[in-house]
């Protein structure tokens, strides 16, 4: 299946599950994980700036048409998509990646991955908490839900990787 293709079907998929499933985990009013960044993750390491930008705000589009957040989720995915190339240098270190590989768990290895989704799925979280509240007397409130709700988004998109990922490692 060639590049485009995979990346609609995963586009298209993210959103259903995020909607459809992830959407109603709620546990004690804090928590509420998502899993529709993994598309923005996913995508190939030199991948150009704009068409991440241009995916990440159709993305979290998406989710706010179909959740009525009127741009919070758009705001909080295009913010990630736009430190994503600097977090993969900061989690890279000196370490060269091709520019078409990939970042997942088979080609980068766990830590790697761990390290790469804790940092962005913490930038999304707490903008998009933050957004939410839109005001500072809530920045508590707001940090709680982002400390509260990391484990389970980090938990849940490592499952979806592992489950529908090859375990054969790439090179």
């Amino acid at each position: 299946m060639n590049s485009t293709m995979k990346n609609i079907l995963r586009f298209v998929a993210l959103v259903l599950v995020q909607v459809l499933v992830i959407n109603y985990i709620k546990i004690g009013g804090y928590v509420s994980p998502y899993v529709y960044p993994l598309f923005i993750m996913l995508l190939p390491v030199g991948y150009s700036q704009a068409g991440m930008l241009i995916l990440a705000f159709l993305l979290g589009l998406s989710i706010d048409i179909f959740c009525g957040t009127l741009g919070l989720h758009a705001g909080a995915i295009t913010l990630m998509a736009f430190c994503r190339p600097a977090i993969i240098k900061l989690v890279s270190g000196s370490q060269k990646i091709d520019p078409a590989k990939e970042p997942n768990i088979n080609t980068m290895g766990f830590d790697w991955w761990l390290r790469y989704s804790f940092v962005l799925t913490t930038i999304h979280s707490l903008s998009l908490f933050l957004l939410e509240s839109f005001t500072l007397k809530l920045i508590w409130q707001s940090l709680l839900r982002t400390v509260i709700s990391l484990p389970v988004s980090l938990f849940l998109i490592t499952i979806i990787l592992y489950l529908f990922s090859s375990n054969k490692k790439r090179e």
